[in-house]
């Protein structure tokens, strides 16, 4: 464990003097700290598993996954729930996600007939969240259509948030916290888990913006003391809906949006860096290295599956997740609404999966029992990911987002 901090240590040290540079050539900090991983991986294979599957990992990537949701709900727009445009927005999240979740089953099903209907939902929730942080140019690409990034902007920040109770049930339900056996014991259980995370999560973001607003007026906090509190807020809701047994990534999310609406902070666009002045500047620097350690443990994972030999099935529900399975889903949700058809392609197409499929993952592989469920976790995670960065970030979606050219007149002569 020494060994593998030091590496990640030094790997973002030395991403962060250099960094300026590599991104002028379009290398950001995830893809050095995927070749970091998998050089340590190649020389320390034995200790890879030891390493992810620990009860350190799992309390590492709860604390990663509390502060990512509460980071994503204070960027989504103020206001509306959805943002400007919800509708679009719902189409997206409560039609076509649902269906996505439920296709990715059914095909599960079938191609890995000696799973349990739960694993396949724990995979499920794995491969279908997207994740705009890896890709974060797509929001500035003004060849995509402005209503087009804001769906998947907001889809992108509500996803994690409303699969991650799904998550917990289907952990709760494969034995892995408790000795639930039936659907109805582990809904019982989840259900009090919500419940909890809603109220700790809306009483604590609230209480502490309420409290941000009458220090700042009374004059007694400073710039670095406003930052402090931020960063820690998500983690006193996690802690707090934990310690009463209830849902504490739900409590973060909504700590999240509570903060937002009474803390009245500037509306923040996903994958832009807030102002230096910002009290989002820490949290968002915070995210952003446990971000980098998220993506250290991915090439450790990459190195493990490839040694371990992936069956054919588990890749082809990989190849799914991203094309098909979200496509369709979507094209169906925004049939007879205002988006053509080359919109509601683009949505479908650009879903790029990352740090919330990788944190899901590892959470899963954590909690299951070892063997052959935690295995295929693990490797549907890791495959989807890979895969999404070939698809997303190779260019190979170039000619998808050029819009259409008018054909040129005829030559007269």
């Amino acid at each position: 464990m020494i060994f593998v901090l030091m590496v990640v240590t030094a790997a973002i040290a030395g991403w962060s003097l250099v960094a300026g540079r590599l991104e002028r050539w379009n290398v950001r900090a995830p893809l050095v700290l995927v070749l970091a991983g998998v050089l340590t991986g190649v020389f320390t294979h034995s200790h890879l598993a030891a390493t992810m599957n620990s009860e350190v990992a799992q309390h590492v990537a709860e604390v990663i996954l509390a502060v990512l949701l509460f980071v994503d709900a204070t960027e989504l727009p103020g206001g509306r729930l959805f943002g400007k445009d919800p509708g679009s927005a719902a189409r997206a999240l409560l039609i076509a996600m649902p269906l996505s979740l439920g296709l990715t089953v059914l095909l599960g099903t079938w191609l890995l007939p000696g799973l349990p209907l739960v694993v396949l939902l724990l995979i499920a929730c794995i491969v279908v969240p997207t994740d705009l942080a890896p890709a974060e140019t797509l929001l500035r690409d003004r060849r995509i259509p402005a209503r087009v990034r804001n769906v998947l902007n907001i889809e992108s920040g509500y996803n994690d948030g409303i699969i991650s109770p799904l998550l917990v049930f289907a952990l709760v339900l494969a034995g892995s916290t408790s000795q639930a056996q039936t659907p109805g014991q582990a809904l019982s259980t989840a259900v009090p888990f919500a419940v909890k995370a809603l109220l700790v999560g809306t009483m604590v973001g609230a209480l502490v913006a309420w409290l941000m607003n009458r220090a700042d007026r009374a004059d007694w906090t400073t710039g670095q003391s406003r930052r402090t509190l931020v960063l820690i807020t998500p983690l006193v809701a996690h802690t707090a809906a934990v310690a009463i047994d209830g849902n504490g990534f739900v409590a973060a999310f909504v700590c999240g949006i509570a903060f937002r609406y009474v803390r009245q902070a500037p509306v923040r666009r996903q994958g832009a860096p807030p102002p230096a002045t910002s009290d989002f500047q820490l949290i968002e620097d915070t995210t952003a290295m446990m971000t980098m350690v998220m993506w250290f443990f991915f090439g450790n994972a990459v190195v493990l599956a490839l040694s371990e030999g992936v069956p054919w099935p588990v890749l082809l529900l990989c190849g799914a997740a991203l094309t098909v399975v979200r496509i369709l889903p979507i094209l169906f949700a925004f049939l007879g609404s205002g988006f053509s058809w080359r919109e509601r392609l683009l949505v479908g197409v650009l879903g790029p999966r990352g740090t919330t499929s990788i944190v899901f993952g590892l959470l899963a592989f954590n909690a299951l029992p070892d063997g052959e469920y935690a295995d295929t976790t693990l490797y549907a995670m890791t495959f989807t990911v890979l895969g999404s960065v070939l698809l997303h970030g190779g260019g190979s979606l170039r000619h998808l987002l050029s819009p259409p050219t008018a054909p040129k007149p005829a030559a007269t002569d």
